[in-house]
């Protein structure tokens, strides 16, 4: 079974991740290294190398690996650079391997650590805004790559903090399923 995943993960790395215009050889080397099928349930493990999102805890899915490894290319990580990742447990294992410190964040309500700044973020999932806590969390000239979805197609979005504020750059489509608890506020209006 083992020799299975091996080879699922070398064709994902060249049928996913590299003919969607992911460059960065670092990012193809860890996700052929890491076994994917590790971070989702047993009974889900078929799922792992498939081009789509799988829910790993209730309300929490691994992006896509086209997706991840887009978001992951963005953030241009660098050895030795603190990093957070939000309900990203396979993005923090590429993380991990890239040699960037990572601290994982996964309870209820998503929040940073109190005091801590981060020189990249990363949310595998979609929310429908962005918390500024999020925001907040960025050293200057850090960076957060995060899905906003506010209906049937999301915006992988890349924010920057720089001295004068946080700047926000769209950078592809993608449509993976809203977090649970961050999924748009409706209200009525007349």
């Amino acid at each position: 079974m083992a020799a299975d995943f091996a080879a699922a993960r070398l064709n994902m790395v060249e049928s996913q991740v590299r003919t969607s215009d992911v460059t960065d050889v670092r990012i193809h080397d860890a996700m052929h290294d890491i076994p994917r099928e590790a971070f989702v349930p047993l009974g889900k493990t078929y799922l792992a190398y498939a081009d789509a999102e799988v829910e790993y805890a209730p309300g929490r899915w691994l992006l896509k690996p086209r997706d991840v490894a887009k978001l992951l290319q963005a953030l241009r990580p660098q050895p030795g650079e603190q990093a957070l990742a939000i309900a990203a447990p396979y993005a923090a294992a590429v993380l991990e391997a890239l040699g960037l410190a990572v601290r994982r964040i996964d309870g209820e309500g998503l929040q940073p650590p109190a005091g801590m700044e981060f020189n990249i973020a990363i949310c595998e999932g979609a929310v429908s805004q962005v918390p500024q806590a999020w925001l907040s969390a960025l050293a200057p000239g850090g960076r957060l790559a995060v899905i906003e979805r506010d209906g049937p197609v999301g915006k992988a979005t890349l924010y920057v903090r720089a001295e004068d504020g946080v700047g926000r750059r769209p950078i592809f489509d993608a449509t993976p399923p809203v977090l649970a608890g961050f999924e748009a506020q409706r209200g009525f209006a007349f």
